[in-house]
């Protein structure tokens, strides 16, 4: 399987661009001014008029990128709005219509359409599921119509009125009534955020403490895989003998929560660093500078001689750099799990690291493509867990788990809509999560509320390795089985095949 090139990691950094909801309001909102003016450039002060009406509407711009207005509070954003039109009863409705337009043929055409055709081989044919799937996304990328309809219509319509005014000379313009429009909304997204956003995860205030790095690895090896975007109810839904099994034979944490916003490049880093992205780093897919500001378990491992390697799509190397070994994500999706085994295959043969982090990357895929509520979503949870016994077995035949633990996860769940994640909407927030191995202790279900930050400090725990340095999850120790308790007989063993 072809590793991603470098213009491929160039290309989903820009991608981010248009992808993540922050970066994607300026950019439509300018570019669709621009092909609206197209006409004016030859205009005696043209570059004139729009720049200088552009510095009146970029504090608005300024207030759209600090506020998320996540989900429900989504609905709030009709209200400055409705402000805008009772106060200016001022609409442009050619560049409204023009924007609409250009917003759906975006979403629902390039994106759900050409793009997803192009890099995973979804049908030509998809726009005619896709444009309902992002009318009712919920999560924080370009495709949510709800949170960017809003958005850029009051961008747009306070840039065009400034514009008319500035081509009239601008000496009407009541810049102390803007600038209480703009102090007003500001204030009103402050409180809104300040009082109704409060689903957030409890962030662990302390360090990772609760139990002493043991002086002797408890294990040889820690297998990781990490079933991206696996909804943790379509999961229980789904045909999947083998991952189940593991699951009834070992640990199961049924209140496993993602961290916010549940972004793959953050959940991930959350999960291989212990924190969360205000200490980290890393806010969004969309990566800014590259690498995290604190130690990942890799780290960790590289002080006591271990090695560790993540088998996983481009975007992580913007967090964990060398420490991944990437895969190309332009492929048809019902190849895609298929190709990554089998290079997880050939990286345990050729490297044989202490740890290794396999990302199944098909289920949030076709999540994303086709939606969460349809069959092609459970086919894919199944083909996973085929895929999951199948390296397993060939783990166990090449002597990789005699003395090993199998930890199983996702990274966030999906919404509905296009697999929406991010702001931890319904079908986001808990996720599957297990362990299987001879330290684990079998038949367990834990029901108390647990963090994906703790999987970090957990491998350090079973590799006999110190915790990252800022690593806030305790170590699951409920999992950890007590001497003479349960003791496995080869018999006992799933990697058999059995």
């Amino acid at each position: 399987m072809k590793k991603a090139s470098k213009f491929e990691k160039v290309a989903a950094r820009c991608w981010n661009l248009l992808n993540e909801g922050k970066p994607f309001t300026p950019i439509f909102v300018i570019g669709t001014m621009l092909l609206y003016h197209l006409p004016d450039l030859g205009q005696p002060d043209y570059v004139k008029s729009f720049f200088l009406s552009f510095l009146f509407v970029l504090p608005l711009f300024m207030i759209y990128y600090i506020y998320d207005y996540p989900l429900f509070l989504r609905n709030y954003l009709w209200i400055p709005y409705i402000a805008f039109l009772i106060v200016w009863q001022f609409a442009d409705v050619k560049l409204l219509l023009l924007a609409i337009g250009l917003y759906f043929f975006f979403t629902v055409f390039f994106w759900g359409t050409l793009y997803y055709h192009l890099r995973i081989g979804t049908t030509w044919w998809n726009f005619t599921r896709f444009w309902k799937l992002v009318l009712k996304n919920s999560d924080s990328t370009s495709g949510n119509a709800q949170e960017q309809m809003p958005k850029f219509l009051l961008l747009l319509s306070l840039w065009q009125w400034g514009y008319e005014q500035m081509e009239r000379g601008g000496q009407s313009m009541p810049i102390s009534q803007l600038a209480i429009y703009y102090a007003s909304v500001f204030l009103f997204s402050w409180i809104l955020h300040k009082h109704l956003f409060d689903w957030k995860p409890k962030v662990i205030s302390t360090y990772t403490n609760n139990v002493a790095v043991p002086k002797k690895a408890i294990n040889e090896k820690v297998i990781v895989i990490v079933i991206d975007g696996m909804r943790k109810d379509r999961f229980e839904q789904a045909n999947a003998p083998f991952l189940k099994s593991l699951r009834q034979n070992g640990t199961e944490f049924t209140q496993m929560e993602t961290v916010y916003p549940a972004r793959t490049v953050v959940c991930f880093t959350s999960m291989f660093t212990g924190t969360y992205p205000f200490e980290h780093g890393i806010r969004s897919n969309m990566v800014w500078k590259l690498g995290i500001k604190v130690e990942s378990i890799f780290d960790s491992l590289r002080k006591v001689g271990k090695t560790g390697r993540l088998l996983g799509i481009a975007h992580l190397v913007d967090s964990f750099g060398d420490d991944v070994e990437t895969v190309t994500a332009v492929m048809h999706n019902d190849v895609a799990d298929r190709n990554i085994i089998e290079r997880a295959k050939l990286i345990m043969k050729e490297q044989d690291p202490d740890l290794l982090i396999v990302q199944l990357i098909a289920t949030d895929q076709t999540g994303h493509s086709r939606g969460v509520l349809y069959d092609e979503y459970l086919q894919k949870i199944e083909e996973a867990d085929a895929l999951v016994q199948e390296y397993v077995e060939w783990l166990e035949e090449q002597g990789k788990l005699n003395n090993a633990t199998l930890i199983v996860c996702a990274d966030h769940g999906q919404a509905d809509g296009i697999g929406g994640h991010g702001h931890l909407d319904e079908g986001e927030r808990y996720v599957p999560f297990f362990m299987y191995g001879p330290a684990i202790e079998r038949g367990k279900r834990i029901e108390e509320k647990h963090s994906l930050v703790s999987l970090a400090p957990m491998i350090a725990y079973l590799l006999g390795a110190p915790y990252p340095s800022h690593s806030r999850g305790p170590v699951l120790m409920e999992a950890i089985r007590k001497k003479g308790n349960n003791e496995e007989t080869k018999s006992d063993r799933l990697f058999t095949g059995a």
